[in-house]
């Protein structure tokens, strides 16, 4: 069975946190069980209060029955007097019958009793004390019945009590010790597992850096996330001896790529061009519009050709060196009256900075790109292109004066130049961005790369 290294990692607190969450649930229900008792001696009291609220109304209605019916004459007073205690009785027996399990006969009898006790159907001394000799038995009857559940439930109560602690003790003890035990045995089963594959995991990448291109084991099955990480680290070990093996080829294309642009230099531009010159030489004899066109498609021709030398490898840029190429570049193609005004900064460092040849080629052609973005897009009257050295870094800025654009927007998308700056940086191990000019207006594009075998102290 595979269990990914995530749900190893978490199996063992999973677990105990399950037990913990069973021993809450059972407490709680324990806990519970004895709420619903004490709620229930609760409303005993409250049936008790009730009680009493009643028995003393009756006792003071009847006395004042039994008074007014010795007088002839009834005072408001005194009928104000009997109004408060049938209103105090009726609320009394209200509470009995929400509190009391009685049958229907006794809460009839009760209803019936608070109704014949209303002093608003007038005073009759024979209906009052009739109703009061109804109340009574009930009463007594209700009181003895209290009496017994409250004595149950305080035995019920005083045992629960004992039980419980008792009960909840060893339930407790025995909950969080397996918790505990198994939460050890498995972080211990789990932790040397994979401390023993990420031990040898680590050997190998030790190994790798150190040249030693064996690649380690492959896992004959893939059970988690180390599995995979030790898959990669044997294809990646193969792929790297691929590349060191072929790093020779690689250089003798770089090699050959500059040759192919040398011979179409050399070769194939010099016979367009006596080709050319033959060609203006019979325009200039015959005024012949052919011919006119046939030279305006050889001058394209020779145009295309220059940009594949150039998309090949530029041939300035081995003979004078980076600084020198890009000066010679912006100064063939960028120096025209209807272009904007530039500035150029060259370090001296950046030609001892020892930069690889393939790093070289890669931050021409970003400046190249960076410099046509400004020329197409930002419609700048001048900008300031600065390739040096600082600290460890070779940093290259281009920054104009013109309308600007949010970098926020760029996001992973962009246009083809903007893609291209990218890869060719991503390539080299190089950063790009860009940000708000020091101009009023404007974009700065920057590029930092950092020296090979200088490291971050220097």
């Amino acid at each position: 069975m595979r269990i990914t290294l995530k749900h190893q990692i978490i199996l063992a607190p999973a677990l105990v946190l399950l037990l913990m969450t069973l021993l809450l649930g059972f407490l709680q229900y324990t806990y519970w069980d004895l709420s619903v008792k004490r709620q229930e001696k609760q409303n005993l009291g409250r049936l008790f209060i009730a009680l009493a609220e009643v028995d003393h109304a009756t006792q003071r209605i009847y006395r004042l029955a039994i008074h007014l019916s010795e007088e002839n004459l009834i005072q408001v007073a005194q009928l104000e007097t009997l109004a408060a205690l049938h209103a105090s009785l009726a609320n009394a027996v209200e509470r009995i019958l929400e509190l009391a399990p009685l049958p229907q006969s006794s809460r009839a009898l009760l209803q019936q009793g608070v109704t014949d006790l209303n002093p608003a159907r007038g005073f009759d001394a024979e209906r009052f004390l009739s109703a009061i000799s109804m109340l009574r038995p009930q009463l007594l009857t209700i009181s003895e019945f209290s009496q017994k559940q409250r004595e149950r439930l305080r035995d019920v109560h005083n045992r629960d009590i004992d039980e419980l602690v008792v009960r909840t003790a060893f339930v407790s003890i025995i909950v969080l010790g397996a918790a505990i035990l198994v939460g050890i045995l498995l972080s211990l089963t789990f932790g040397r597992n994979l401390l023993r594959r990420i031990q040898r995991l680590s050997d190998s990448a030790g190994r790798i850096v150190r040249g030693d291109l064996s690649p380690p084991p492959a896992p004959t099955r893939v059970r988690d996330e180390l599995d995979d990480l030790a898959v990669s680290i044997n294809r990646m070990t193969d792929r790297l001896i691929r590349v060191v093996g072929t790093e020779k080829l690689l250089e003798g294309a770089e090699e050959e790529r500059r040759r192919i642009a040398m011979d179409i230099h050399d070769q194939t531009l010099s016979d367009l061009s006596s080709v050319l010159r033959g060609v203006q030489n019979l325009r200039a004899e015959t005024h012949n519009e052919a011919a006119g066109r046939i030279e305006e498609d050889l001058k394209r021709a020779m145009a295309n050709l220059r940009e594949v030398m150039d998309n090949l490898h530029p041939q300035t840029l081995d003979i004078l060196g980076l600084g020198a190429a890009l000066e010679s570049h912006m100064e063939r193609h960028l120096s025209r009256g209807d272009l904007p005004e530039y500035h150029l900064y060259l370090s001296p460092e950046i030609e001892s900075a020892g930069l690889p040849r393939l790093a070289k080629l890669s931050l021409y052609r970003i400046a190249v790109e960076a410099v046509h973005n400004v020329i197409k897009h930002s419609r700048a009257q001048r900008y300031e292109v600065n390739l040096g050295v600082r600290a460890n870094l070779v940093l290259l800025s281009v920054e104009d004066n013109g309308i600007g654009f949010d970098p926020a927007s760029l996001g992973s998308q962009g246009g083809r130049g903007i893609n291209n700056i990218r890869e060719r940086a991503r390539a080299i191990g190089a950063r790009v961005c860009w940000g708000a000019s020091r101009f009023t207006t404007g974009t700065r594009f920057e590029f930092t790369l950092p020296i090979p075998g200088k490291n971050e102290e220097d």
